[in-house]
């Protein structure tokens, strides 16, 4: 006889998100939090007892700590402030006044906006979305990565993916090399005759490097402080600078877009006039540069100011598919907790019979039926189930589960309570 016994499922996990980007914080603040983020999701993790997982995004123009809790959020904060100040330097106060703090489903809004380049200087950068899928696969890497923020990720993903192929706000080449390139085009007269050297090997490096093709640059020079140039140089059909110093010396244009401080006036030699483009984060240039005789210096401040407006029709259609998509995450975050105490009920139940089954004999038989059969019965209840909740009848699937089998979770009670 089987025994049908009720249990409760306590859920109490957070999803908490601090965000300190070009909107709230200064790029002197950007530029420390960056110099920890390599390490700082390990950091997060080890910080809290409470922080089941931390995803890190880390790029030119902001610094997110995405983290699932399993206390109380301020507890969360707190420690996250502490960790970052440490990593950083930063005053954990001047810190805490700085970023942004957000929970729940504001959350899943915001992480599916950044990916799709709602919130980036330039509305509809393209590399964002990559950042954002190179954040997860690091805290793949370290292991600091929970199966709820595993699942906010993957929603980015394909909410990204849906933006860019069904509206034409990513793909436009509005991304923040291409609008360097455009503050950059009033200096240039002839592109083709213009000497440019680019500074560092990385993504970029590359989109550089292409978007001054496109623009007909014909002279182009790459150096690399860790001797990735000559590679970088034959993949795409440019030359391998002889050097940093003799580079910018010979060049016009200077493109400095790599992970560290590369261009002082140590490496100035001469007065002639050139255009130095600082692309990093940390800064790559000095800015005090800008001081030297023939230097005019463009950084990632300056860019952002001449960020252009939004075409508004075509993001209010990006930011409306991100407003579904954050629907139906919820949707499937408040079902989720009843449809996996379904499967552990039916797999406790399962196990006994295997079990049985076993102490019979079983050559292995039985088990591999009733395995298959389990997962064809719960098939058609879980997606049912989600399909209801995204459609506004979660509560009826829970308070359905806690009538029929006693599954009783937070949502479950309050559906009861709700209608008693």
């Amino acid at each position: 006889m089987v025994n049908w016994q009720a249990h409760d499922v306590k859920v109490n996990l957070v999803l908490l998100c601090l965000t300190a980007n070009h909107q709230n914080a200064s790029f002197e603040i950007l530029e420390k939090l960056s110099f920890g983020a390599q390490d700082a999701a390990r950091v997060l993790v080890a910080a809290n007892d409470s922080v089941c997982g931390a995803v890190v995004l880390a790029t030119c123009n902001r610094f997110e700590a995405y983290l699932e809790l399993s206390g109380e959020a301020d507890a969360g904060v707190d420690s996250t402030i502490q960790a970052m100040s440490a990593a950083s330097g930063i005053d954990p106060r001047a810190l805490r006044a700085t970023v942004t703090v957000m929970s729940g489903e504001d959350v899943a809004r915001h992480l599916f906006a950044v990916s799709s380049g709602l919130e980036s200087v330039v509305v509809g950068e393209e590399e964002i979305s990559g950042q954002v899928q190179r954040s997860l696969e690091r805290a793949r890497a370290d292991h600091t990565v929970s199966r709820e923020l595993e699942r906010l990720f993957q929603g980015a993903a394909r909410t990204s993916r849906g933006v860019k192929t069904q509206t034409s706000i990513i793909g436009s080449g509005r991304s923040l090399v291409r609008l360097a390139l455009e503050l950059v085009a009033s200096r240039v007269t002839d592109w083709a005759s213009t000497s440019v050297l680019v500074i560092g090997t990385g993504t970029y490096a590359r989109t550089t490097v292409s978007a001054l093709k496109d623009r007909g640059a014909r002279d182009i020079a790459v150096y690399s402080s860790i001797g990735r140039a000559p590679a970088f140089a034959a993949r795409n059909g440019v030359r391998d600078a002889p050097g940093l110093i003799a580079g910018i010396a010979a060049a016009g244009l200077v493109f400095a877009c790599t992970t560290r401080l590369a261009v002082t006036s140590r490496e100035i030699t001469d007065t002639r006039r050139r255009l130095v483009v600082d692309l990093g984060l940390p800064r790559n240039v000095d800015p005090a540069i800008a001081h030297l005789p023939g230097i005019e210096l463009l950084d990632l401040e300056t860019i952002r100011l001449h960020a252009p407006m939004e075409e508004l029709s075509v993001a209010n259609d990006a930011r409306a598919m991100v407003g579904d998509a954050v629907s139906r995450f919820v949707a499937d975050q408040a079902i989720a907790p009843s449809v996996v105490a379904l499967r552990e009920h039916v797999d406790a139940l399962l196990e006994a019979e295997i079990a049985r089954a076993a102490r019979r004999g079983d050559d292995g038989a039985t088990e591999a039926a009733l395995r298959h059969f389990a997962g064809v019965l719960l098939h058609i209840p879980s997606s049912r189930a989600r399909d209801l909740s995204r459609n506004g009848h979660g509560a009826d699937v829970v308070t359905a589960l806690d009538s029929l089998f006693g599954i009783r979770t937070t949502l479950a009670v309050e559906a009861n309570e709700n209608t008693a």
